[in-house]
């Protein structure tokens, strides 16, 4: 049996919460593109679709036939290590859920991988520019990414720093994420190292 894993990532760009990283491994030969009617880049679906894809992502796992692994790497990890560590960790751990390295040594299983991302050397690999928009097990990947990220800025980060509006940005650098940053200061979600340059007078709430 050949498995096919997709790796993408979401979050990456935001100035507050974590990055995400999903990956999706599924029988080499699999049609996703029937077992997911609509698939897609995550960027280009409504948070609604996205939502449809991800429920069915759970029914496909309970059956098995598709496997799923989301993991993160928080704001303090970015800010310690940086972004590109804090992908490459979340990314490490996934892989290594759903195909541990000595698993990847045997012939025929392969990573595929969006953007500039590489998985390590023991894996049999291929990162894909614009994967995420080509590679139906990549499409996958990212929606698993994006759902997850997405439900923990709304359904923690938010609640627990309800002044930010977390539930609205999701932690991406809107005018109104920055203006509530001059009005209630940074939390301890906001990733320092990407506002080097943000003055503000407030404190930091905790």
């Amino acid at each position: 049996m050949k498995l096919l894993l997709g790796v993408d990532e979401a979050g990456r760009g935001p100035i507050a919460g974590p990055v995400s990283v999903g990956v999706v491994m599924v029988e080499e030969g699999f049609d996703l593109l029937a077992t997911f009617p609509g698939l897609n880049d995550s960027k280009k679906l409504t948070e609604k679709k996205r939502e449809v894809l991800f429920s069915k992502l759970e029914e496909e796992m309970k059956k098995g036939t598709v496997r799923y692994s989301v993991h993160f790497s928080k704001a303090q990890v970015i800010d310690a290590k940086g972004i590109v560590y804090g992908v490459q960790y979340a990314m490490n751990r996934g892989l290594d859920k759903l195909l541990p390295v000595q698993e990847a040594r045997r012939q025929g299983h392969k990573v595929l991988l969006d953007g500039s991302l590489h998985a390590p050397k023991e894996y049999v690999q291929e990162t894909i520019i614009g994967g995420d928009a080509s590679e139906p097990v990549i499409m996958l990947a990212s929606i698993a990414a994006k759902v997850l990220r997405d439900r923990w800025m709304v359904q923690r980060v938010a609640v627990q720093f309800p002044h930010h509006g977390f539930e609205k940005h999701k932690g991406y650098g809107t005018a109104a994420h920055f203006e509530a940053i001059k009005r209630h200061g940074l939390c301890e979600e906001h990733r320092r190292s990407f506002l080097k340059s943000l003055k503000t007078k407030s404190p930091t709430i905790r």
